[in-house]
């Protein structure tokens, strides 16, 4: 079995609940989402090429033909990090895109005592069926159709919200063993009614699920950030329906992490 990467690296992670943990990212490639804030817009598209890093955080690299073998990743994965404490993190991308061979990998890093976390905008509702029960931590993009197009989607005019699959994707995750956070990336154009759904829609799971508001980061169409005012608002409001509502900006962008 084989998969199409972008890329294989050492780092720590820089989002969400578990930031500065180390971890190695295996980025798939390939993404069915337009986000007018994504860093990553090379990984929208499947690659001819995967780069790997030769040493654990050098940012230097060797590069293979796409697609991979899956027993090249683990070797790679091993190779950076010999200690299976260390986390791998299944990215992208959209890595259920690839359903089978994120499954087959998450299986085996899992059996060899890695701690998997799965890195997923929490749409391919089907294809989690695959990966969930190995998985320690699945962290979940929930999708705002202020901010966000499907690739299939116009560019120009509304798009329909991403709410209904999103929550079954939760909630097929809150039954399995893995934990689970949700990330919402919020813009100056974020609706008070968008994040009131979303915050609804996750008390009716569970009240306790961490909610992570990550303050867009400048890149791309979005050139400002929320400031405080509008952060400390959109916190209160979240605070309503849910028991643990948190303010993470992206970090690894300080330390010039990939």
């Amino acid at each position: 079995m084989k998969a199409n990467l972008v890329e294989i690296f050492r780092s720590f992670q820089g989002e969400g609940i578990h930031v500065g943990r180390p971890t190695v990212f295996v980025r798939f490639g390939g993404c069915d989402l337009r986000c007018g804030w994504c860093d990553s817009p090379h990984t929208w598209l499947r690659g001819k090429q995967c780069r790997i890093e030769i040493e654990a955080g050098s940012g230097h690299f060797r590069t293979i033909p796409n697609d991979v073998a899956l027993g090249e990743v683990e070797a790679a994965v091993s190779a950076l990090a010999p200690d299976s404490r260390v986390a791998v993190s299944l990215t992208g991308g959209e890595p259920l895109l690839q359903g089978p061979a994120v499954g087959h990998l998450a299986a085996r890093f899992a059996a060899s005592g890695r701690p998997v976390h799965l890195e997923t905008h929490g749409l391919a509702v089907e294809a989690l069926e695959e990966v969930v029960d190995h998985c320690a931590v699945v962290a979940m993009d929930w999708k705002l159709a202020s901010d966000v197009r499907r690739d299939s989607d116009p560019s120009s005019g509304p798009v329909d919200p991403y709410h209904d699959r999103h929550a079954a994707f939760l909630s097929r995750v809150w039954e399995s063993r893995a934990t689970a956070f949700v990330k919402v990336v919020v813009t100056r154009a974020t609706r008070d009614d968008e994040l009131s759904e979303v915050c609804e829609r996750i008390s009716r799971i569970d009240r306790a699920i961490p909610l992570v508001l990550q303050p867009v980061t400048p890149f791309g169409r979005v050139k400002e950030s929320p400031c405080v005012t509008d952060l400390v608002a959109i916190t209160e409001r979240c605070e309503e329906n849910l028991e643990n509502v948190r303010i993470i900006p992206q970090t690894h962008r300080s330390y010039g992490a990939l």
